[in-house]
């Protein structure tokens, strides 16, 4: 009887399974996404009955309408601040990249502003020795947001500056995103708040309601000093971006802002702080007089899961149809969208010198297996692929045309583009990409040229995981 009693309690669990996975099947298809992401989780639910279930449950649902992230609270919050926001005198860029600053102005609220002197950093001990600094001397407020910030050698060191600063007077408001510092026990940030501080987590996560705001991410790294120093790029806080951890060296690029430009950051803080803590934070004091720290120009740029247009993607888009003489781009990992892929080929195919640098080991193995699989696409265009050799490259920049500068925190794959939040740094100087790109062609010595034939000769399992992995690519 007993036997019985389990037989059939299986076999109703087996079919409410099923009925469940067809229901939650067609809830995927009449959601209008991507065609490409419901075939990846039509097939996460077919071959994975229970288990896909449970990762849809708490990856794949689409809430992008919930008040922590509203779309009329982002909109609120940025007009709100932009009234606290100096207005830059009339500046110019050169002609083919007006298109590309009035979408950023008419979609992501981007203003260009000038005056700004941008310094390239590409070791971890260079720019967490230049951070502590900036740290050190700031007299009014310190904003500083970060994806991972590591209960570690550095991050404790970074985490006791700003308690000195809080128990000093200056205002210290710090962002950690729920998922980057999962591990990282609250007393750590605690310290902060006890100090004076200001400590919010971005969607906190607590296990059983866990749902997906593990998949919303803030994956930003923006810090602001006074209002007249910033940082954006590829670190964060962790002994790993010092040491290189198993790869013995990481190799990422950060920029060091002073003028205008960081009033760009201010804003993307706050309206960050606004969505973490649900407090206004704007004033003049955070904005303070622009002084005259350099020639380039500068649009911040955010893109997140709210917004009706995915600015960073439409941004790397419009760099690869803008480049008339070359693109250099380089990013930890390599899963672009259907567009992507054919503008970088109607580029190289137009005579662009497209060239794309990456790691030859990320820290993400069906990652690497995913990105493999779109090398064939490219090398059939005339583009060039580096692997980074020497250790883990985590870099997220582009360099077009001694013009065109973009570094921040943004990868070349579906999570940046589709889920993230994200900041990018746009940059028309070409002092500043005359340095980006040498450090590209620097990094070449270190990198391996992909060969067709090397290529087109791997193995035929090796070619079935990466056809396997290029499946699930718009769901790591």
């Amino acid at each position: 009887m007993i036997s019985l009693n389990i037989a059939t309690i299986l076999n109703i669990v087996y079919w409410l399974n099923i009925l469940f996975s067809i229901y939650i099947m067609i809830k995927v298809v009449m959601n209008n996404r991507n065609p490409v992401k419901t075939i990846a989780w039509l097939l996460v639910l077919l071959f994975l009955p229970i288990l896909g279930l449970i990762f849809y449950f708490f990856f794949g649902r689409d809430t992008r309408r919930l008040r922590y992230i509203g779309k009329r609270s982002l909109s609120q919050i940025q007009q709100r601040s932009n009234l606290a926001y100096p207005t830059d005198a009339e500046q110019t860029i050169p002609c083919e990249y007006v298109r590309m600053k009035e979408y950023f102005e008419n979609v992501a609220e981007a203003r260009l502003m000038g005056y700004s002197g941008i310094e390239i950093i590409t070791n971890g001990e260079e720019f967490f020795d230049k951070l502590l600094r900036e740290i050190e001397s700031a007299r009014n407020h310190i904003h500083i947001l970060f994806y991972i910030f590591e209960d570690d050698n550095i991050g404790t060191r970074l985490r006791d500056a700003l308690v000195a600063k809080a128990r000093e007077g200056v205002e210290v408001r710090l962002i950690y995103d729920g998922v980057g510092c999962w591990k990282v026990p609250t007393q750590f940030f605690d310290e902060i708040s006890n100090a004076g501080g200001f400590v919010a987590p971005f969607l906190k996560v607590h296990f059983p309601l866990l749902t997906n705001k593990i998949n919303y991410r803030n994956h930003r790294k923006i810090v602001v000093v006074d209002g007249e120093v910033g940082f954006i790029g590829g670190f964060n806080v962790a002994d790993r971006y010092i040491s290189g951890g198993v790869w013995e060296h990481w190799r990422d690029t950060m920029l060091l802002i002073r003028g205008g430009a960081v009033y760009g950051l201010q804003i993307a803080f706050l309206v960050d702080w606004f969505f973490a803590d649900r407090s206004l934070v704007s004033g003049e004091r955070y904005f303070p007089a622009v002084e005259h720290k350099g020639e380039a120009l500068v649009q911040t740029v955010t893109s997140n899961p709210v917004g009706e247009w995915r600015t960073i993607l439409n941004g790397m888009l419009l760099s690869l149809t803008t480049a008339k003489s070359y693109i250099y781009m380089q990013t930890p990992y390599f899963m672009p969208s259907e567009a992507v892929v054919t503008a970088m080929q109607r580029a190289a195919l137009s005579g662009v010198d497209v060239r794309l640098m990456i790691p030859e080991k990320s820290d993400s193995l069906i990652s690497d297996y995913a990105s493999k699989s779109y090398y064939g696409e490219l090398l059939e265009a005339g583009i060039k692929i580096y692997l980074y050799k020497k250790g883990f490259l985590h870099s997220k920049s582009l360099v077009s045309d001694d013009m065109l500068s973009v570094v921040g925190s943004a990868n070349i794959d579906f999570r940046s583009f589709d889920y993230n939040f994200e900041v990018n740094s746009y940059i028309y100087d070409a002092t500043v990409a005359r340095t980006l790109k040498q450090i590209f062609l620097d990094d070449i010595k270190d990198s391996k040229l992909l060969v067709p034939r090397e290529y087109h000769s791997r193995s035929l399992s090796h070619r079935l995981l990466e056809s396997g992995a290029r499946l699930f690519s718009p769901l790591l």
